[in-house]
């Protein structure tokens, strides 16, 4: 059976963002609620959603709503049905009764349930109603969250779940898994018994939740927010919630048990209010006493609260050898709870699928992992685990892996899909290349280059492995969740600290000598981007030939922001790009005057949709919503493109004097209305400088090489200001840019 139809029921945050992402797939769907009112309003949090829940916000009422009374009957024309309600079963087995009546024959039903077996859900179901009938359980926020489970059991007509599994994932673009009707299922099974071994092994080792955080977050590649800081974003009362119905569901034998009870400071936290960010604070709370805002941190021991302490446990990477062999407590925690994890997830096998690697995959798109418990057994050694690990007597997967000790055990990577992606051909690959910051990976028609360092940062080392990968067609792709966040502002200001600018300097021009070769290789280049595409990272996907991109860009030139401007050619590029229209060619002062906005005010793009009218990215840049496919588009774009010729390079014309004069009228009356203080103007006139053509009084001819002079030149003046510097400091503390 094709969807093209498809009826959400329940307007809530699951159901909303849901209906929303089918809108981003162009499918016809209908949301109904109790009242039109209900789904109306639900319409309007959708079209305001942060990060947007649409790609195209003008879409929105593409989205039709209704009520439950009076428009049931869309439902007959609907190929797909999905509860989105209340997780009360008496209310579920209500809407299903109504459903069964009034759907066509075949259509399918699904429940967007995380907790609820089918068992439950369906017992009132016909056995013929029960094969059209499954979970559907996606993440939130939908469109961002790769991990969709489809649930299935016995009673299911498997075609049908097949069907539901490839709609899923060409048209919606998830990371569609099928697993078994087990309590939790795949993501959330070993996601909670993860967060709660994390825990539970921090209060019996009396760390700090600072520290646990510390430990249970990066450096296991984990997301920055840990354990303590994932319970206050979930809600406390929530997770208590989530364990009792794990505890209700598994057997007494089931190791969650050991994990999941109810420690007393938690009990305590939730019956006085603090349950997280959504309540008066929970493990980290704002104390706004005395004017100011200072983050504290629950003292696990005493339950009392003082200033939180960052804890630099000096591993930005992912190495876990390195991690559990520390020799201190840093490393015996992480060795405790790694341990555990992987023994836990290998006991689910075959019980909740017969793929172990699913359960991996559910953890990088569910739970934004880089490796799930089967990689990082991998990665640790089969034999250095084992010399290592305590008692796993009846563990099936483990006691066979023991007598093979097949260091090679793991095999195919995501195989549940039949799409070739960058986790599959790596493992392929004739060769591997590269540093510390970057991988090459090396097949005969083409090169990958997949940068490795926090936010994917670029360095020099960066720069090197994109250089020396031009030698074929390249593709410039990551696995992690971004592009490139931009140029290692840390590492810049290691040398500014000292005082060093003439290395600064020195990278700099490296950085534009790279993206340069880029752009006028003799072979082309593609960057196929997700994520943040920011700074430096934009001015690599600018300066490469083509660009498939995902939906899931955040996308954009944001220097200004920490007190610089684009030096790597970004400047040079969006003027180039603004130059080409139809506007441009009657007004010299045009394009400069557009870009002088756009990157002045740090905009970005938050899709492709968005990112197109502000020349981000260009109409034929390529479009993907399922990102497992960026690499299959950019090997056809490739191989359509076996007779590239590197475009000539650019002139630029710009208008000098009367440009600048406009742009500082611009910044005469911002600052007059106080919206750019005396550093932002500071930082507005060497922009202002740049895009104007330099020091040039008239109409002026420059290369890029001159722009690209321009761009450093600027780039330095600010770059050697205390208040750029402090700026810097600031974003890279904080995360959050200084506001003053």
């Amino acid at each position: 059976m094709k969807i093209k139809n498809v009826v959400v029921i329940g307007s809530g945050t699951m159901g909303s963002g849901i209906a929303a992402h089918l809108c981003n797939a162009n499918v016809p769907v209908t949301l109904l609620d109790l009242t039109t009112e209900i789904s109306s309003n639900a319409r309007e949090r959708i079209h305001k959603s942060r990060p947007p829940l649409l790609i195209d916000k003008s879409k929105v009422n593409n989205i039709k709503v209704g009520n439950i009374n009076d428009n049931f009957d869309v439902v007959k024309d609907a190929d797909w049905i999905v509860e989105a309600v209340v997780e009360r079963i008496d209310i579920k087995h209500q809407i299903y009764e109504k459903i069964f009546k009034a759907r066509k024959d075949g259509a399918i039903v699904s429940s967007n349930t995380s907790s609820i077996p089918i068992k439950v859900l369906s017992e009132n179901l016909t056995d013929k109603e029960k094969k059209d009938f499954c979970i559907t359980h996606f993440f939130n926020p939908v469109r961002y969250m790769g991990l969709l489970e489809i649930v299935k059991n016995e009673n299911n007509d498997l075609d049908k779940i097949n069907s539901l599994k490839e709609f899923c994932e060409v048209e919606l673009g998830k990371g569609a898994i099928v697993c078994n009707d087990t309590p939790g299922f795949l993501g959330n099974r070993v996601g909670v018994y993860a967060m709660q071994i994390a825990m539970t092994e921090a209060f019996k080792m009396k760390l700090s939740v600072e520290e646990a955080d510390a430990i249970f977050g990066r450096p296991m590649g984990i997301p920055k927010t840990g354990v303590f800081g994932l319970y206050d974003l979930i809600g406390i009362d929530l997770m208590a919630d989530v364990l009792k119905s794990f505890i209700k569901e598994l057997p007494q034998t089931d190791k969650f048990h050991i994990v999941a009870q109810e420690i007393p400071l938690v009990k305590k936290l939730i019956d006085t209010g603090y349950t997280g960010r959504k309540g008066k604070g929970g493990f980290y709370r704002i104390n706004k006493e005395g004017g100011s805002k200072v983050l504290e941190a629950l003292n696990l021991e005493t339950g009392e609260y003082s200033p939180s302490k960052k804890i630099d446990v000096k591993s930005d990477k992912v190495d876990l050898n390195a991690l559990i062999n520390r020799g201190d407590k840093y490393g015996e925690y992480a060795w405790s709870v790694l341990s555990k994890i992987i023994k836990y997830a290998s006991s689910l096998v075959p019980e909740i699928t017969k793929d172990f690697n699913d359960i991996d995959e559910a953890m990088r798109l569910g739970f934004n992992w880089a490796k799930g418990p089967f990689e990082m057994l991998e990665e640790i050694g089969v034999e250095n685990f084992f010399s290592k690990i305590d008692e796993f007597k009846g563990n099936k997967f483990l006691e066979e892996l023991s007598k093979t000790k097949d260091e090679k055990f793991y095999g195919e990577r995501q195989k549940y899909t039949n799409i070739e992606t960058v986790g599959k051909v790596k493992r392929k690959a004739q060769s591997v290349d590269g540093n510390s910051s970057a991988q090459i990976y090396r097949f005969k028609d083409y090169n990958i280059v997949e940068f490795t360092t926090k936010a994917n940062a670029l360095d020099y080392d960066s720069m090197d492995a994109l250089k020396k990968a031009t030698d074929k067609p390249l593709i410039i792709i990551n696995e992690s969740m971004q592009f490139s966040a931009g140029v290692n502002l840390t590492y810049t200001m290691d040398f500014a600290d000292k005082g060093d600018f003439k290395s600064i300097e020195k990278f700099i021009k490296y950085f534009q000598d790279t993206c340069k070769h880029l752009k006028y290789s003799k072979y082309p280049v593609i960057s196929a981007p997700s994520g943040l595409t920011l700074g430096g990272g934009f001015e690599v996907l600018v300066q490469s030939n083509f660009v498939a991109s995902h939906t899931n860009i955040v996308i954009g030139l944001v220097e200004t922001i920490v007190g610089l401007i684009p030096a790597g050619g970004g400047c040079k590029e969006m003027l180039a790009r603004w130059s080409e229209t139809k506007e441009a060619k009657k007004d010299p002062n045009y394009a400069p005057l557009k870009v002088f906005d756009i990157i002045g005010y740090g905009k970005t793009a938050t899709s492709p949709v968005e990112a197109v009218p502000m020349k981000y990215l260009r109409p034929e840049d390529k479009t993907i919503m399922n990102r497992n496919s960026l690499l299959e588009v950019s090997k056809k774009i490739i191989e359509e493109n076996k007779d590239f010729i590197p475009t000539e390079e650019l002139k630029f014309n710009l208008p000098g004097e009367s440009v600048r004069g406009e742009m500082n009228k611009i910044l005469e009356k911002l600052y007059n209305d106080k919206v750019i203080l005396d550093h932002g103007l500071e930082v507005a006139k060497e922009l202002a400088y740049v895009l104007s053509g330099g020091d040039t009084t008239v109409e002026k001819t420059l290369t890029e090489d001159d722009l690209f002079k321009l761009e450093l030149d600027a780039f330095m003046r600010l770059i050697e200001t205390k208040k750029t510097q402090e700026r810097i400091k600031h974003t890279l503390a904080t995360g959050k840019p200084l506001v003053n």
